[in-house]
């Protein structure tokens, strides 16, 4: 058994955080035919992608944001000023990022997290299932991820329908 000494260390180094990124992704693409695929595609790179609302004064009424990778669409940020919650702003920037990242985009699915105290149900309501629940976390808060698969050409809506 041989034994080595290590120097462990608890500082924020970009350099060393972009080295380690790039060894873990040329890791995994070694071990996972899929992602060896995907290298080098156009699905392999992280696109943001963002919609804003803004109110009659040009204020930001809210927004969503998040990136498309490997055919997937991640929500980070999905918010709605107070004055503007309950008619249907958050549906809308939902569904405009859901259109750009399967009609624009090519992807098939979306994914995002939630606390249960924002907006598990307003996700459901959209076609979100619960895949994920992480209670206590934070503490005294449960954590929910959610996806949702697309409809993504006229063929997959209708099977049986040629035109």
């Amino acid at each position: 058994m041989v034994s080595r000494m290590f120097r462990l260390e608890t500082e924020v180094d970009k350099a060393r955080r972009d080295l380690l990124r790039s060894r873990l992704r040329d890791t995994n693409t070694a071990a996972s035919p899929v992602l060896a695929a995907l290298r080098g595609t156009r699905g392999a790179r992280e696109v943001p992608l963002h919609v804003w609302a803004s109110d009659e004064t040009g204020e930001l009424a809210g927004g969503l944001v998040g990136h498309t990778w490997a055919t997937w669409l991640h929500v980070t940020c999905l918010w709605v000023d107070a004055p503007h919650r309950g008619a249907g702003l958050g549906g809308r920037l939902l569904a405009e990022a859901e259109r750009v990242a399967r009609d624009e985009r090519g992807c098939g699915a979306a994914r995002l997290e939630t606390w249960d105290f924002q907006a598990p149900g307003f996700y459901e309501k959209r076609g979100y299932e619960v895949v994920c629940v992480i209670p206590d976390y934070p503490p005294g808060i449960t954590e929910y991820t959610l996806v949702k698969r697309f409809l993504t050409n006229r063929f997959e809506r209708n099977p049986l329908r040629a035109g």
